[in-house]
């Protein structure tokens, strides 16, 4: 069994991180844990690091991947048809 540890969320309202921005960067960067932005009391946005975003679009573009593929495998199951190779799917579009 795994236990996840979380730090409790960091809530600023954007008023606050308008006048300290570089400490909303800094606790986002240190924390590795979204800094959430409010107006009126309701989240508004998040800062995060730039090394986490990279991380969360990696890992979205890689569940893209593995969606598409699924899809392809079921529609091979559904059709009955025999994927086309890498090499002939190039060479019919003149790209060999």
């Amino acid at each position: 069994m795994y236990i996840v540890y979380m730090s409790t969320p960091v809530d600023r309202s954007v008023s606050e991180a308008r006048r300290d921005l570089a400490a909303v960067i800094d606790t986002a960067r240190s924390s590795h844990e979204p800094v959430y932005l409010s107006r009126r009391g309701r989240r508004v946005a998040a800062v995060i690091s730039a090394g986490e975003l990279e991380r969360l679009q990696g890992l979205a573009e890689d569940m893209m991947d593995i969606l598409d593929a699924e899809a392809a495998r079921q529609e091979i199951r559904e059709t009955g048809n025999e994927p086309i190779p890498w090499e002939q799917a190039k060479a019919d579009l003149g790209l060999a």
